[in-house]
């Protein structure tokens, strides 16, 4: 196997190794891909400071999140049927945060349970909760997370209605997958993928088979799902979500100040600044541009972190210096997990380190803590001037 030095090494291994259907489901957005594209484009824009004569010594990427010591200001996205990337996906990309000293985020929709990972897992994880029409099931799905000792519960406030994935539909994606005589030709020729499948019983959404009335099967839990986002999600089921949850809750899906304003009014410890990948709302600005608005918007009443574009150790440095006290990553982790498994998550982190490291270094500054605009070069029209 050649040398994987980048995140693109991994993505390519990633795309030889997983069914078309879950390699599509995580490498595309919504509608034209345009929100999906210029996540990564924009944070392309922007331009290192280098620096020189400066003490290097002593260099640290440790730091906080939400008062939770980390390794780098990075955290594991929640990612819906991540273990269809991987047999036992989350658990392994959980194990993987956990020996690296970041948080993993586990994903309302994933294929191995709360309890699942919990049991799996040394050290305790974050929940991303999607809020559902069914009030018993999402407060049911909260004391789960409770028991499990969750230390943050992410509640995701951009999926009150799915945005269109064409791709998804094209492939008719479903967890397990459809045994169509395509799906079973493609899966085929993925005999790593088809093995771990074999050999694990977790192939359907373990956070809700099992628990929901009258969905015992992959027909009634797509029905259930798509009928269950709720559309009246306001700030006052926030606030009584906040206090049914009572402890560390980080709310994601902020792409506007005003926004921003109104999370940081419920007494949320951190928001997300997110555009859930480019696979919402198409034609949304990057998160990367929006990032500075929200820090002005909330100043230091909230901690702010950005998800959606983040590629490599570089990015997380432009996200620190334009104000995010961390930062999400979800495809760059995917592709190690789809590439390796737990070992791929664990080489996509310490790319990341090695690539933060280095660039930190070479801007001038000893901690990712001390990071700020001055390390960075933008554009003067970077947010530019909308009407």
């Amino acid at each position: 196997m050649p040398a994987i030095t980048c995140i693109e090494d991994l993505k390519r291994l990633h795309r030889r190794r997983v069914p078309k259907m879950f390699w599509d489901y995580c490498e595309s957005g919504s509608y034209t891909e345009q929100t999906f594209r210029d996540n990564t484009a924009d944070f392309a824009r922007i331009r290192l400071r280098q620096r020189v004569a400066r003490d290097l010594s002593g260099r640290s990427t440790a730091g906080t999140m939400i008062g939770q010591p980390v390794a780098m200001p990075v955290a594991l996205s929640p990612v819906g049927s991540c273990g269809m990337q991987c047999a036992d996906g989350e658990i392994k990309a959980a194990r993987a945060a956990a020996a690296f000293g970041v948080p993993f985020t586990l994903s309302t929709m994933s294929i191995c349970s709360i309890e699942d990972v919990a049991a799996h897992s040394p050290v305790p994880f974050w929940f991303q909760l999607y809020v559902m029409q069914d009030e018993d099931y999402v407060d049911a799905l909260i004391e789960r997370a409770r028991a499990a000792k969750c230390s943050a519960l992410v509640l995701t406030l951009d999926l009150q209605i799915l945005g269109q994935r064409h791709k998804d539909i094209k492939n008719g994606l479903t967890s397990p997958p459809r045994l169509t005589l395509p799906n079973i030709l493609n899966m085929m020729t993925k005999p790593r993928w088809s093995l771990g499948m074999l050999g694990t019983p977790r192939r359907s959404f373990g956070n809700i088979v099992g628990h929901v009335k009258g969905v015992d099967d992959l027909v009634s839990l797509t029905r259930w799902t798509n009928e269950q986002l709720d559309p009246c999600l306001d700030w006052a089921k926030v606030r009584r979500i906040r206090d049914q949850w009572g402890g560390k809750l980080i709310l994601k899906g902020i792409l506007d100040a005003e926004d921003a304003r109104l999370a940081a009014d419920t007494g949320a410890d951190a928001v997300i600044v997110s555009n859930h990948g480019g696979r919402q709302l198409d034609g949304a600005l990057s998160t990367i541009r929006v990032l500075p608005q929200v820090v002005r918007a909330v100043g230091d009443r909230t901690e702010v972190f950005l998800d959606s574009g983040i590629r490599s150790g570089q990015d997380v440095l432009k996200a620190l210096a334009l104000g995010a006290k961390g930062t999400f990553i979800g495809r760059s982790y995917l592709h190690g997990l789809g590439a390796m498994g737990q070992a791929g998550v664990t080489k996509a982190l310490e790319i990341i380190h090695a690539e933060l490291d280095t660039s930190m270094a070479l801007c001038g500054a000893q901690k990712a803590s001390d990071l700020g605009p001055e390390h960075v070069l933008v554009p003067r029209d970077f947010e530019g001037e909308w009407g």
